[in-house]
């Protein structure tokens, strides 16, 4: 087993908005979270309880959440933030789907509908996750290990090394386009230290007495074209990773590994730690 080192830690309170840089975050079996924060715990929804992103809103990479004390804030640093309590009564709990799974969410009320409808420009609801029904993991992929998420598209925490950015970079100024941040592939846990594309062939990743397990690789949408300091929408890196990053059997261009937490739940990674990888071969 070898060390890589963390450098970076991100964890998106609401699915398809801003994400939090964070210097520490406590593991969960749903992936990051920080002071009462979970990964994915809120999500944005059509009225009829169907899942929105960046995908149909680009201008959700403009809701920027903050954490202070007891409250989640989003802002967009043009209007006021919206205040939604993370330590209250929720509100009416509903149906909601994202992706192939129908799980259940509490609404969290008419003042964050009306924000998020206004800054959108279009009809939305602000749902918290219910986590008296669990929303499994693929068992293709995370076999009988019980592994969960909230939101997320399917697993719980995404894995990237810089080197694989690096990488893409130097690709993208060959073909005369920019380069880009790593905030374009809204990663969990960004590694330093390791050749790039090495996390495609890890086996695990263990950060003290938390131990990630690598279960598919990322296969990237069209959110990665979206700049989220911006929320233009061009076509990069996806023309470029489609020259040499497809996947076959998963049918699409694949950046990153997604993870689950398969030891030390509870357990606290920081960015500078140590991480020893082991790879499956």
């Amino acid at each position: 087993m070898s060390d890589a080192r963390i450098a970076g830690l991100y964890v998106y309170p609401v699915k398809g908005a801003r994400g939090l840089a964070i210097d520490a975050a406590t593991a969960a079996a749903t992936g990051l979270g920080v002071a009462g924060v979970a990964d994915r715990e809120w999500m944005v929804i059509r009225p009829d309880g169907r899942f929105l992103t960046q995908r149909e809103l680009p201008r959700l990479a403009l809701v920027v959440p903050e954490v202070d004390d007891d409250v989640l804030m989003l802002g967009t640093g043009e209007r006021a933030a919206v205040a939604i309590p993370l330590r209250h009564p929720h509100g009416a709990a509903r149906e909601v789907t994202v992706w192939r799974s129908h799980v259940r969410g509490f609404d969290e009320g008419d003042d964050a509908a009306r924000w998020l409808s206004a800054h959108l420009d279009c009809a939305v609801r602000l749902v918290r996750f219910d986590r008296s029904k669990q929303r499994d993991c693929n068992p293709e992929f995370v076999g009988d290990s019980g592994a969960h998420t909230l939101f997320a598209d399917g697993y719980p925490v995404l894995v990237i090394g810089t080197a694989s950015l690096e990488d893409l970079n130097e690709r993208l100024g060959a073909a005369g386009e920019d380069a880009l941040p790593m905030n374009r592939f809204r990663p969990n846990i960004v590694l330093d230290d390791l050749p790039a594309y090495d996390e495609d062939h890890l086996d695990t990743l263990a950060i003290g007495d938390v131990v990630l397990r690598m279960v598919k690789p990322c296969i990237r949408c069209q959110v990665t074209t979206t700049d989220q300091d911006t929320a233009v929408v061009g076509r990069e890196p996806l023309t470029t990773l489609a020259g040499y990053r497809h996947d076959e059997r998963l049918e699409g261009v694949a950046f990153g590994m997604n993870a689950i937490v398969a030891q030390g739940v509870g357990g606290t990674v920081a960015v500078g730690d140590a991480a020893g990888v082991r790879y499956r071969f």
